[in-house]
């Protein structure tokens, strides 16, 4: 299969699509601003309520008549350019590839950095990866705002910021050899330190200013940390002189304490000359709440702490039988996190609509993810639509490995307003390394949005069943090297993402609960149809207190959803006949921990024959809080090859 990096394959096409979007262009605007002017959030409401000043009806009746004046001034352009717009979606492809270039100056550096570890090379032990799926409403602000969102285009920006920011950085655990070896998190971590250590705490807000997207100098020319950041110098230990932290009772020396620390790894991520060292934000603001999850960021400098205390390690996973999990009876640690994941390999967004929108969040994404898949669907009449589409999927897909193929299939049975939307299934086949006889190791990834009514459960199966054999079929389709008759590709992992708009506790979603689609993939946070384990979180927030005090930055809303009586208040639960609409204040007793309508699913079918993946850790995360309606999901998955390492 061929990879698309324009929408259409001539100038042509392009400037005829262009052309006709310039004419479509103004009236959509003045269009979207009218709805929008009628349509407050309640942010904007309470804002004005507290402002004297505030002449909201005046402001609405002055802007109302011009809106509409410049409205009908436009849409003679606006026909016109919408019937030249439309045929020429029949040509569009089904998705736009984009591929950041690296500059000479990180080439050399990323070179330097992968002479360590290249994709090339795939150790015995294995590797860790990464995955995340999250909802992000980038509606026009009109449609937005039904959600309780405005401002699509300043959210955009944000919510590709934020996601690079807790990607880019450390990831901090914490091990300590004892009988229990319990694992700590890095909050405690700072307890350990405080007395002389010096170390920065982040907030999930933290940035650098952004100067072209590229790291700030490190200041003084001293050495830092393997990655090329800077180095933030440790204080003396307070009982003993300088140089003296290797002293056994010096508390970063702590008996059986092992502090691992790992940056981005760019080893695998990218062919030699694509990564960009140095390139994650990672600021300092004042934060007293901070997550549990990486609070410290650390490095050691020239006379430091020695090696034994300090251990940088890369995304290699240690091997399940010789670490001890928090959670022992799931194997894997799951917690509520303020911070996206470090070192996350693979992202999938759904409801990417607006196409100035996807122009913003991919120039933030692309700073840490080099490949990406993005205005992913069909516009107009194309292929199995039978309906008019005035939207695509919303599909996008971010990864830090290369794309090897990709397809798009769209659903043909879309009913209601969901038949205006493109959705559909976006597969993905990429290459995570090499085996020693040459062999491409790959990933599948499928991300898809499915019908999103309620009560249409038999339109949601039927999808389910489309996914299955389209995956099927793909993953049948792309086994080999294009053109290639010799040995077929070793699969690492098979992983779906994405929106269901079903969750396995509503009596409603039984007929989704028991689809086969489980029984080909896991879901981490079910026990069996229709009950979760007791830690698994909604992912559906009540949109009318999205702006409330409690939950309003990524640390409050954590803490929020921690507490089993807080998250009541505005997480979305399951509903019956017998109760109330009403979210806050509700007294009837509520079924499980909420609406979880956002999935990460794993397959163990069709690996590679002895290879294991072991399920490391799982999260729901809090950083896009005040940005979207929904809790994002991650998932580290380690696969390993079964051998023993030389």
């Amino acid at each position: 299969m061929v990879l698309h990096s324009s929408p259409f394959s001539g100038a042509f096409l392009r400037f005829l699509n262009g052309l006709s979007w310039a004419l479509v262009f103004p009236c959509y605007w003045l269009l979207d601003r009218l709805l929008a002017s009628f349509l407050a959030t309640s942010q904007e409401k309470r804002r004005r309520s507290q402002d004297p000043c505030s002449f909201l009806a005046l402001c609405v009746l002055v802007s109302t008549p011009l809106y509409l004046l410049l409205i009908l001034a436009a849409l003679p352009l606006a026909l016109l350019g919408f019937l030249l717009w439309a045929p020429v979606q029949a040509a569009r492809k089904p998705y736009v590839y984009s591929h950041r270039h690296a500059s000479a100056h990180h080439a050399e550096q990323g070179g330097a950095e992968q002479g360590r570890g290249s994709l090339g090379e795939w150790r015995p032990q294995g590797r860790s990866f990464c995955f995340c799926s999250a909802n992000v409403c980038l509606l026009p602000d009109s449609l937005a705002r039904f959600n309780n969102l405005s401002d699509t285009q300043g959210r955009a920006r944000e919510v590709g910021r934020r996601i690079r920011n807790g990607a880019s950085r450390p990831q901090i655990k914490i091990y300590i050899d004892s009988p229990t070896n319990t694992s700590i998190s890095a909050a405690s971590f700072s307890s350990l330190v405080q007395q002389g250590a010096g170390f920065r705490r982040t907030s999930s807000l933290d940035h650098r200013p952004d100067s072209n997207g590229e790291a700030e100098p490190r200041e003084g020319g001293g050495g830092g940390g393997p990655l090329g950041e800077e180095c933030v110098p440790l204080a003396d230990c307070p009982a003993y002189p300088a140089g003296a932290q290797t002293h056994p009772d010096c508390p970063l020396q702590l008996s059986g304490v092992q502090i691992s620390i790992s940056a981005p790894d760019p080893e695998g991520a990218d062919p030699p000359g694509t990564r960009q060292a140095g390139e994650g934000d990672a600021g300092s603001l004042d934060s007293r709440t901070a997550s549990r999850e990486s609070l410290a960021r650390f490095h050691a400098c020239d006379g430091g702490v020695s090696n034994n205390t300090l251990s940088h390690h890369a995304s290699v996973f240690k091997k399940p039988g010789l670490r001890k999990r928090r959670h022992g009876d799931d194997g894997f640690d799951h917690e509520v996190s303020a911070f996206f994941p470090a070192n996350l390999d693979f992202l999938c967004l759904q409801e990417v609509f607006d196409g100035r929108a996807v122009a913003r969040l991919r120039r933030q994404l692309h700073r840490y993810f080099p490949f990406m898949l993005s205005d992913v669907g069909r516009y107009a009449w194309k292929g199995c639509c039978s309906r008019f589409k005035f939207l695509n999927s919303g599909l996008l897909l971010a990864s830090r490995y290369p794309v090897l193929d990709a397809d798009y299939q769209c659903y043909p049975n879309e009913r209601g307003e969901d038949a205006m939307v493109s959705k559909g299934a976006l597969f993905v086949k990429v290459q995570v390394g090499s085996s020693l006889q040459e062999q491409r190791i790959v990933g599948y990834l499928t991300c898809t949005h499915l019908h999103a009514i309620e009560g249409d459960a038999a339109v949601r199966c039927e999808q389910l069943d489309l996914l299955l054999e389209w995956g099927t079929k793909f993953r049948k389709e792309t086994s080999r090297p294009a053109g290639d008759k010799g040995l077929e590709d070793q699969v690492a992992f098979n992983v779906l993402l994405g929106d269901l708009n079903f969750d396995n506790s509503s009596s409603e979603d039984k007929l989704e609960q028991q689809h086969v689609l489980f029984t080909h993939y896991k879901d981490p946070c079910r026990l069996g149809p229709g009950e979760d384990r007791p830690w698994a979180l909604g992912t559906l927030l009540d949109t009318s207190g999205l702006y409330d005090e409690e939950v309003s930055s990524p640390e409050s809303l954590q803490k929020v959803m921690e507490n089993e009586e807080g998250r009541k208040e505005y997480l979305v639960y399951p509903t019956s006949k017998n109760q109330c609409s009403s979210q806050q204040g509700r007294k009837i007793p509520l079924k499980g921990n909420g609406r979880r309508i956002d999935y990460i699913l794993y397959s163990e079918e069709g690996l590679q024959q002895d290879w294991k993946v072991d399920l490391e850790e799982f999260s729901f995360i809090t950083q896009l809080a005040g940005l979207t309606d929904h809790l994002p999901v991650a998932m580290r998955l380690a696969v390993s090859t079964g051998e023993e390492e030389p």
